[in-house]
């Protein structure tokens, strides 16, 4: 049986389905016309350091959302694909709690283009990381995941463990901003066995979705003590304030 025969029965056998509600879809990893006008997809005019949407048109520079312009953001540029809503937190979740791996695939092509301009010829994409018992628990850190396809989807390299946490934090939803960072603390580090790639270089530190910054502050933070040229942020969802 030739290849394409092959995939034509595969898909009788398995239909291929929209990936939020599971009606039939024309091709796989994909949603279908209704989902996708509900899904929030961030484009336009955005925050050059979070990737949150902003009103207005682009007058040509980088414009900054309220919150990166009260915040020290330790790193340069940032981007996110979704809006933490309806039907972003819906992605989010089925891929965090839902063991929906089938989200990474059409997560990481839309956060690559989101991506597009930030991205560098020296970028190290690099996931957030999870601390090793909530690792047993989950059994995948969804960072991880969603960072090595945007690396396919890019052609650019990934390091999926630069980053360890060091500490064991309980879950940061429902604390506010200072309560989180004071939580966090030092609990995100490089790995010493690999250091040495990332000095010099640009990181793009990944997640699953951005609320206050904490955590991407601390990694961040991590990468330039340990050598980075430059640290940006791509996160699948973002949180905003008129959502």
């Amino acid at each position: 049986m030739s290849r394409k025969a092959f995939q034509t029965a595969l898909q009788v056998v398995y239909p291929a389905r929209c990936t939020l509600c599971g009606c039939h879809v024309e091709s796989d990893f994909g949603l279908c016309g209704p989902c996708w006008r509900d899904t929030p997809f961030i484009a336009g005019l955005v925050c050059d350091t979070c990737g949150v949407p902003l009103p207005g048109e682009s007058g040509g520079h980088a414009e900054h959302c309220d919150d990166c312009l009260s915040v020290a953001r330790p790193w340069s540029r940032g981007r996110s694909a979704l809006v933490y809503h309806e039907n972003g937190r819906k992605l989010v979740l089925a891929l965090k709690h839902g063991d929906r791996h089938d989200v990474v695939r059409p997560a990481a092509l839309w956060m690559a283009r989101a991506a597009k301009p930030i991205l560098t010829g020296n970028t190290l994409i690099a996931p957030v990381p999870l601390h090793w018992l909530r690792m047993l628990r989950r059994r995948f850190n969804q960072s991880a995941l969603l960072a090595q396809a945007v690396a396919r989807e890019t052609a650019l390299p990934a390091c999926v463990d630069l980053l360890t946490r060091i500490k064991h934090t309980r879950p940061l939803k429902g604390m506010g901003a200072e309560a989180r960072y004071a939580m966090l603390g030092d609990a995100i580090r490089i790995n010493p066995r690999r250091r040495a790639n990332l000095i010099g270089r640009t990181v793009l530190l990944v997640d699953d979705v951005m609320t206050s910054g904490a955590t991407l502050s601390v990694a961040a933070q991590a990468c330039f003590s340990a050598g980075a040229q430059d640290v940006r942020i791509l996160t699948l969802a973002r949180t905003a304030k008129d959502a």
